[in-house]
């Protein structure tokens, strides 16, 4: 398989079209096998996928140091490297809050750069707006690392049509990332035509809604699995967000794929300008959701699942609530 290249928007560069997510990697999701990992990265990067998606906080520097590691012997060169930035944790994991101040920015950089073994970042951006700092701020910290060679382009994450349009006064933007599936619609009002009016990406996280609607994810499945804190896996709102998924199989059948291929597909089918990331920390996930890329839907798929999972039918929230109220892309 080789993937086509597009445009990351009208600022950025080309890029495969779907990236690989490397959150899982690093614990987020329960232990992850480092061999494993590597050789999920190694069989991405065999498959086409140039975009990597990772985050300074994942794992507390894990992440970076395991994607310096796959990227040894040259492999570099032949890849975008996209970093979020500015969350803090402490040393139990716990979230304790967002910085984005200017020299943050800079300072995050620095420890990035390290990590990554690399002289730069092709997309940088703040992992959620710091509400304390005026976008223009953290925008123009970057633009500082821009014009001094240690970023490339400039990305944002889960802000709002405000946010971004004071962002791109500041500098061009290439993408946004935000978590969008066939259960996570919430930008399609407001937040989708606005990128698309500024000439700007979407890469979707989430498409498979955590594993929600993998295909593989059951009333038992991963009674200690830290997604169980999530709403949409709370037992109370379990049953009907697996139903949405039973509809979907429904149509994967009758296309001869897989739920996993269907949810991503469609993610795909919404327009060129939106990348899918594949949150997979095993080659077998990697090579279902890669698979998505041969699956065609026409006008009928795509009014079935239309009908099947109606925007807003999913219950429960995507995060908890202290973490929503994190979400400047939810203020609308």
């Amino acid at each position: 398989m080789s993937l086509q290249k597009i445009p990351l928007g009208s600022a950025g560069p080309l890029v495969s079209r779907m990236g690989l997510g490397c959150m899982a990697m690093s614990g987020v999701y329960g232990p992850a096998d480092r061999a494993e990992s590597i050789a999920t990265l190694h069989r991405a990067l065999d498959a086409g996928v140039t975009l990597i998606d990772t985050g300074d906080f994942y794992g507390m520097g894990h992440n970076e140091l395991l994607i310096a590691e796959a990227l040894k012997g040259g492999k570099r060169d032949s890849v975008q490297l996209s970093v979020k930035f500015g969350a803090q944790r402490g040393p139990d994991g716990s979230w304790v809050g967002y910085d984005a101040r200017p020299a943050a920015v800079k300072t995050w950089l620095a420890y990035t750069l390290q990590r990554l073994g690399t002289d730069h970042i092709d997309i940088y951006r703040p992992a959620r707006l710091d509400p304390n700092v005026p976008i223009e701020e953290t925008v123009g910290a970057i633009a500082d690392m821009v014009k001094a060679g240690y970023v490339r382009h400039i990305g944002l994450s889960e802000v709002g049509p405000e946010t971004i349009r004071r962002a791109v006064a500041v500098h061009p933007i290439c993408d946004l990332q935000i978590e969008y599936s066939l259960i996570s619609r919430g930008l399609e009002a407001r937040i989708l035509p606005t990128v698309r009016e500024l000439g700007i990406a979407i890469t979707a996280y989430g498409v498979l809604s955590r594993g929600l609607i993998s295909g593989h994810w059951s009333k038992t499945a991963g009674d200690g699995d830290p997604r169980r804190h999530y709403p949409r896996f709370a037992r109370a709102n379990l049953d009907k967000n697996l139903e949405l998924v039973a509809a979907i199989a429904a149509i994967a059948r009758d296309k001869g794929a897989s739920v996993a291929e269907i949810a991503t597909a469609w993610v795909m089918a919404q327009g060129p300008d939106i990348v899918p990331l594949i949150g997979a920390r095993k080659r077998g996930q990697l090579d279902e959701s890669l698979r998505a890329a041969e699956v065609r839907l026409d006008s009928d798929d795509l009014a079935r699942l239309e009908a099947a999972v109606p925007r807003d039918a999913a219950a429960g929230e995507r995060y908890a609530p202290p973490q929503m109220a994190n979400l400047d892309s939810e203020r609308l």
